[in-house]
Formats: C-alpha cells, structure tokens, sequence
C-alpha cells in the first residue's frame, strides 16, 4: 500500500501559483492521501472549495474532510435565498477502499493576543482496506507554540493508543440493526506536526532513545518511519520558504504507525521533486 501525506497550502505551490490539478498529480498514485490545509471559502485561493475539487480531480479514492475551523465571513441574499459563505480549514483523507467510520478530535489550543491561532484538528478514519482494516489520520499540529503542540501530542495519543478501548467512532450498534464497525489496533498518522526531530514534542511522541538500543518498538509509542529508517539528519527536510532555494528549511512532516506495522514498512522518504506547496510530501509503503 502506498501511503502520501502533503500540508498543500491551501492550494498555493512554490511557485506562488493556485494549481490544485497540479497538486493531485503529484499525489494520484497513492492508495491513501492526508491532506491539511484544504480550505473552503478561503479568498487566498479565490474561494476554492478544495473538497469539492479534489473529490473531483481524484474520483477514483474514496474522502472525508474535517474542518475544526468554521467561521462566517459574510451573508448575501439571492432572489430571496439566504446564501452563507464559510471559511473552513482542516484536514483530509483520501482512500482507494471505504472509509468505514471516521472521527473529528479537536486538539487543545489556546487563545492567541497577536500570532494567529486557528483550531487544530487530527481526522480519523478506519479504512476497509483488502488485507484488513486499519486506521489513518491526517494531523496538523498548532505553528507558533511548543506548549500548545505538547498539549496536542498528550491528547493525540490518548486517542490513538486507546482507540480500541473507547471504541472509536460508535459501538453497541446490534439493537440498531447492523454490525459494529471494526476496532482495528494498526494505525498509520501522518500529517504536519509543526516540530522539528528531536525537539521535546518529537519525544513526547516517540519517546526517548537510549544510548544502547535507541528507540526500540513499543507497543504505547507511535514509530517514526523516516527516523527507524535512518532518514532523518540535519540536512533533511519537508518544508522550505518560497521559492524553495534560500536557506530557510525545516522538517515538520511525518509519518507514525503503530509498532505492528512498523516492520512492513518497505520505502518511506520525503518528495523533493514536488512544487504544488511549501511543504513537500511524505510517502511511505508498507506491505
């Protein structure tokens, strides 16, 4: 399976240029595509309703579409009709198999007097996938605050690693007249995490490694597929200011899976070849 997670920008490339097309290109080949950053009613991209266009450019994959931000931006009336238009800003999973339930969990945030500070979000979703079922999220941590990604990281992983024990999405559905859905424990997480390696929210996630075994798998952390491979090093990174050739560039793109699937993972590494966004894509294959 082939996995690919792009913060798109809103739609906006390197280049300055609005080219969703462009973007799904890149991307088209994956099995399972989390997206952040897709926005509705945004006048950055001309009001583009990315969802819309993305359903539309990607027809064969499956979607659901989490925005934790909504905000009124204007009422206009036509021939008496009451029209709203909304900003929205969030998250997006793509999947060549059903989505069979998904959740919506807003992360902690708080107030802002200056930066802005939008709600976070992670989505979920349990995927019906041939080999199984299986859980994917599309993330997007806060950009300004370690605090606040901290905070986000402890109730992401509550979520996550306790996922089967809260029952995800709905259970005891028998007196409703169909099935409870499937309670997978694999999962894969993947999105903008807004942290560089090794910066105290990267441990809170992963844990820290030991001078002898480093990070050995664990069944209470999530495993970074770009660090277990040896990826990660100070010259790497996922994201670059525009145009892309100066000297400001971070990695703050992941992908984690959970440590039974930790060993089938096949390929992962960071597409540099790409233009569609500031930030670049993480892909992973896992077998």
């Amino acid at each position: 399976m082939k996995f690919v997670s792009y913060n798109i920008q809103y739609g906006i490339g390197m280049d300055g240029h609005f080219d969703p097309e462009r973007i799904a290109a890149e991307i088209g080949n994956a099995d399972i595509i989390a997206l952040q950053e897709v926005t509705r009613g945004f006048h950055k991209n001309g009001h583009c309703d990315l969802v819309a266009r993305f359903e539309a450019l990607l027809p064969d994959h499956f979607h659901v579409f989490g925005a934790p931000c909504d905000v009124l931006l204007d009422i206009s009336h036509d021939s008496g009709r009451r029209i709203e238009r909304r900003f929205q800003f969030g998250n997006m999973i793509l999947s060549r198999w059903p989505i069979l339930t998904t959740r919506h969990l807003l992360l902690p945030r708080s107030r802002t007097i200056g930066e802005l500070n939008l709600q976070r979000g992670a989505l979920e979703a349990v995927i019906d996938a041939p080999g199984g079922a299986f859980r994917t999220y599309s993330v997007h941590l806060d950009h300004v605050s370690p605090d606040e990604r901290l905070d986000q990281i402890r109730f992401l992983k509550d979520r996550v690693l306790n996922f089967v024990a809260e029952g995800g999405a709905i259970t005891g559905t028998t007196d409703q007249g169909f099935a409870d859905p499937p309670l997978p424990e694999d999962f894969v997480m993947m999105g903008d995490f807004n942290m560089e390696p090794e910066s105290p929210e990267y441990i809170a996630m992963v844990g820290r490694a030991d001078r002898f075994y480093g990070r050995a798998l664990r069944a209470n952390q999530p495993v970074d597929v770009l660090g277990r491979a040896g990826k990660l090093t100070l010259e790497s990174y996922s994201w670059a200011e525009p145009p892309g050739d100066g000297p400001q560039k971070m990695h703050l793109d992941y992908c984690f899976v959970s440590a039974g699937l930790a060993e089938r993972v096949t390929d992962c590494f960071v597409d540099l070849d790409t233009l569609g966004s500031d930030h670049f894509p993480v892909r992973v294959e896992i077998a």
